[in-house]
């Protein structure tokens, strides 16, 4: 059988609706399975950030420890507590404090200890997340349950 050109060209060529409505189907489950794991994926990274940020903030505690002989007034207006005055205010630091996830805060301060902590911005990914902290004795807490305390079992960063 010789196959001419006009033999070829009487073929269809393309998609039909029914596999192209398939095709769309199956993207769509993929999506709806995926987009939360990717949600998740952000919600973590942007508590790393946060976590990153707070060690930051207690090198600069200890700095201003070393020069003051005290972690008192190392806030706002020279406060023992509120945001920071001797490190950003925001978390990731990088970025601009417009796209911050979380708020820095020095929640405690005395001659001898501190406590600061990375609260969730509200309105953003963060808000459902819960606070993260870090003391000046080492401990590293995360609000996992997002109620406010820190249980037993939340002081670790990875819980």
């Amino acid at each position: 059988m010789k196959i001419t050109l006009n033999t070829l060209s009487k073929k269809q060529k393309g998609f039909s609706l029914i596999e192209l409505m398939i095709t769309v189907a199956i993207i769509g489950i993929i999506a709806s399975i995926a987009y939360p794991s990717y949600q998740g994926f952000a919600v973590s990274t942007n508590r790393g950030a946060a976590q990153a940020d707070l060690m930051s903030l207690a090198a600069a505690m200890e700095r201003h420890k070393a020069a003051s002989f005290s972690y008192k007034a190392a806030a706002d207006s020279a406060a023992d507590t509120g945001k920071p005055a001797i490190f950003h205010q925001h978390s990731p630091s990088a970025e601009l404090y417009d796209n911050r996830k979380y708020d820095l805060y020095i929640s405690s301060a005395n001659g001898s200890a501190y406590l600061i902590e990375a609260k969730p911005v509200a309105n953003t990914s963060q808000a459902g997340d819960g606070k993260v902290a870090f003391y000046s004795d080492g401990r590293r807490a995360w609000d996992a349950n997002n109620n406010g305390t820190f249980s037993a079992t939340e002081y670790c960063w990875r819980c």
